[in-house]
């Protein structure tokens, strides 16, 4: 299992980059520029990270392939299609986006999100984007989101049996799905079941906690590790077993104080599953 964040943390040049990562105890990271860089800035990250041995966990999308406004579908689709071919090209494990909304907000929550409409357009959009990339060396993810597809792994599942393509894998957020009181106070048989069902197409995982609100009525809130109540141990354990290599990605903190304090946390708390 390699720990990264997703942060680039300030840096001045490519190898500050990785040897800060390095310094913090970062075994994997985040790509932290996209395909529109030139090749020789590109090329000059790619080749740090293989200098400073730190896995190449993801090529981040983050925009709306759903779009309902054309103009937005298609440079949606286009940036997805050039972030797969980056992704492919450096090696990373993953290329990762959303499903993607039927709103004004790019990752907002919609009723029209849950319809089979946009299922089956969800489904020919993530094969276009592997069709005009044609990756050799990578894999193309979709992130679970709490209000849009999929929100179980059951759901995952079955996007990977409609989707029907050798390079469409499992990005890991299970905090993303735990959507239920069953899930929130009883996470260790989900996460089992999560990994039961998925655990050999799983490319990367984003490493969180969560809390629930005392205000009514059932309010979630995904905060930093060891804020919350999540069965942090089991979920590393489980990525252990699924792959030795496994990338466990800290996200959304607000400050590069905010990364480093959670690496130095999760390291001492995992400290017997990391060796």
């Amino acid at each position: 299992m390699r720990i990264g964040i997703s942060s680039s943390l300030v840096h001045t040049s490519p190898e500050d980059w990785a040897q800060k990562m390095q310094a913090l105890g970062c075994r994997s990271v985040v790509f932290p520029v996209d395909y529109t860089k030139p090749d020789s800035v590109i090329d000059a990250y790619a080749a740090s990270a293989k200098e400073y041995d730190l896995q190449i966990a993801e090529v981040g999308i983050w925009r709306n392939a759903l779009a309902v406004k054309e103009q937005e579908r298609q440079a949606a689709m286009e940036y997805s299609i050039g972030q797969l071919k980056l992704a492919d090209r450096i090696g990373a494990r993953c290329c990762v986006n959303v499903i993607g909304s039927t709103g004004a907000r790019w990752d907002g929550a919609y009723a029209e999100n849950f319809t089979s409409k946009v299922w089956d357009q969800a489904v020919r959009m993530i094969q276009e984007i592997i069709d005009e990339a044609k990756p050799q060396n990578t894999f193309f993810t979709i992130e679970p989101m709490p209000w849009m597809y999929p929100t179980s792994p059951e759901e995952y599942v079955k996007l990977l049996d409609d989707v029907k393509r050798d390079a469409f894998g499992v990005h890991m957020d299970v905090i993303n799905m735990i959507n239920t009181p069953q899930r929130y106070f009883f996470p260790e048989p989900f996460v089992e079941h999560c990994f039961e069902l998925l655990g050999d197409q799983i490319k990367s995982c984003h490493l969180k906690d969560i809390l629930l609100g005392q205000k009514f009525t059932f309010r979630l809130q995904e905060c930093a590790c060891g804020e919350g109540t999540f069965c942090l141990e089991r979920y590393a354990e489980l990525a252990q077993k699924a792959d030795p290599e496994m990338p466990m990605i800290i996200e959304h903190l607000h400050s590069d104080k905010e990364y480093i304090d959670s690496v130095i946390y999760i390291r001492k708390r995992l400290k017997k599953i990391l060796g």
